[in-house]
């Protein structure tokens, strides 16, 4: 377990959340960054399905859990769905890279 998934949750504050520029291609106004009020990975997916419905099913499976070809990092350290956040944390979505 990382140290974000231990964490005691803080109270709702602003994080930041940047995104994928293939993912904001998909939903017409989304941005690469973007603020949001939450305590939890979790919350912040649920937040960017509400600017952009249909955002969470691109990100999350029905588990609930992150894709796989999906990585979730904050302060660096690739989080899961249940990770809590501080306020001011920069939550970075990025899609996997495959090779051959």
């Amino acid at each position: 377990m990382s140290r974000h998934e231990n964490a005691v949750p803080l109270p709702a504050a602003t994080v930041t959340v940047r995104l994928p520029a293939l993912l904001v291609d998909l939903f017409p106004g989304a941005r690469r960054e973007v603020a949001v009020q939450a305590v939890s990975v979790r919350e912040v997916m649920d937040e960017l399905d509400r600017l952009w419905p249909g955002m969470r099913d691109r990100l999350c499976d029905t588990r609930p859990a992150i894709r796989k070809h999906i990585n979730v990092f904050v302060d660096g350290e690739r989080v899961k769905l249940a990770a809590p956040l501080a306020p001011g944390a920069t939550v970075w979505v990025l899609t996997a890279i495959s090779g051959g």
